[in-house]
């Protein structure tokens, strides 16, 4: 079931005052960086002692958003050369990690230049190269040897990062092997493991029995190591998912408490490590786009709107219909009360935003906002398709030298 969504007004009161002083309709990212700052707060608050919180910048590396995070993680997760440059450009500079497959040499140099804090290494080449890279710099390298393991059948995800056949890390029959190449390496330290099993998870109860299932085989992976006592921390991922649709959300307080509970109980437990992106920033982020026509087609209503799926992907992407906030501004006729699938201007049948959304009173000009934009929306998006303008990005509560309207060309 769909549960009605509402948008702050103040982000309404930005949205209209946007389209009052625009020249054409409007699309625009809207960022709430107040609210981002508070669900950081809130995340950190929860955690059991010890227990640490990067942010994986795939989500949403822009600026300010980083800027608004960096006071409350504990560091960064970056996955490429250029995150490392988005990290590096933070106005408060937080330690990073480096994970992700097909690292290249000069971004695994860049990292260890800048003094990334763990390699998460993905392939037994991998090692040997990252070994060879540090020899030439001079230093010891600290690494994680990211698992691939074979899960339980129930522990299985519609987007599987492990348990299945991917190129994410070191399959757990190789990873005795993974592990003695890193020991027998001058120049680097094994520090622990890396396991990001799920992805988009909204089951609060399957994510505590995956944690109870990695730390089930912390031991066993321990002890394969020359220098166990070395070997102090299990990086965890992220994965907790974000309903778009139905408004349960992921109870991060609960999994927080059994953690802690289970951790407490537990003789020479690891040092967890979390690196969420979705569920950090979607909930600041909002997508508004203009009404510019309204039709019917073979007994259905399109509302064409400004912007589309080249702007905001995620939709498609995930395979749902996104909720949708109608905020009345246009001065044209109003409809009758109807149902009217959402779209934007390009010139394919798969631009579709939401399906048959009830928005009675629409009228071209009018605004539809969409929550729960701030993750993996305007950054994974086909911007150059048909050379349409990109958004305007727009970050309420920034409290740095970023201006709060930024428009990408």
């Amino acid at each position: 079931m769909t549960v009605p969504h509402t948008v702050p007004d103040h982000v309404v009161r930005r949205a209209l005052e946007l389209a009052d002083g625009a020249d054409d309709p409007i699309s625009a990212f809207i960022y709430d960086l107040d609210a981002l700052r508070e669900r950081a707060a809130w995340l950190k608050l929860h955690l059991p002692p010890g227990v640490q919180l990067y942010y994986a910048i795939k989500a949403n590396s822009e600026a300010p958003v980083l800027d608004a995070l960096a006071p409350f993680v504990d560091g960064f997760e970056i996955s490429s050369g250029g995150e490392i440059g988005r990290v590096l450009e933070c106005g408060t500079r937080r330690g990073f990690i480096f994970s992700g497959p097909g690292k290249l040499d000069s971004e695994l140099t860049r990292a260890m230049t800048h003094g990334v804090e763990m390699v998460h290494v993905e392939g037994l080449a991998e090692i040997g190269r990252l070994e060879a890279l540090a020899a030439r710099l001079g230093r010891r390298q600290d690494v994680l040897v990211r698992i691939n393991p074979t899960l339980p059948p129930q522990l299985a995800t519609k987007l599987s990062m492990a348990g299945a056949p991917t190129p994410f890390g070191v399959d757990e029959a190789e990873l005795a092997e993974a592990v003695a190449l890193v020991d027998a390496s001058p120049h680097l330290t094994l520090r622990g493991f890396h396991v990001h099993a799920m992805s988009h998870q909204l089951d609060v109860a399957r994510h505590m029995q995956l944690l109870d299932w990695y730390l089930g085989r912390w031991p066993a992976w321990r002890a394969l190591a020359a220098k166990p006592d070395d070997v102090t921390c299990l990086n965890a991922g992220g994965g907790m998912g974000v309903d778009y649709l139905a408004g349960r959300q992921f109870d991060w307080p609960g999994l927080c408490r059994y953690l802690g509970e289970r951790l407490a109980a537990m003789p020479d437990a690891p040092a967890i490590r979390f690196e969420p992106g979705r569920f950090v920033t979607a909930y600041c982020g909002y997508y508004v786009m203009q009404v510019l026509d309204l039709k019917h087609s073979h007994g259905r209503g399109f509302a064409v709107c400004r912007g589309g799926t080249h702007q905001f992907r995620l939709p498609v992407a995930q395979a749902h219909d996104h909720p949708v906030v109608h905020v009345p501004r246009g001065a044209g006729p109003r409809r009758e009360a109807g149902r009217w699938t959402v779209v934007g201007q390009l010139c394919t049948p798969k631009d579709v935003l939401a399906r048959d959304v009830d928005l009675p009173g629409l009228a071209v000009g009018d605004l539809l906002v969409l929550p729960l934009a701030g993750a993996y929306g305007y950054n994974i998006s086909h911007a150059d398709f048909l050379c349409h303008p990109r958004p305007l990005q727009v970050f309420l509560g920034a409290r740095s030298h970023h201006t709060q309207v930024m428009e990408s060309t």
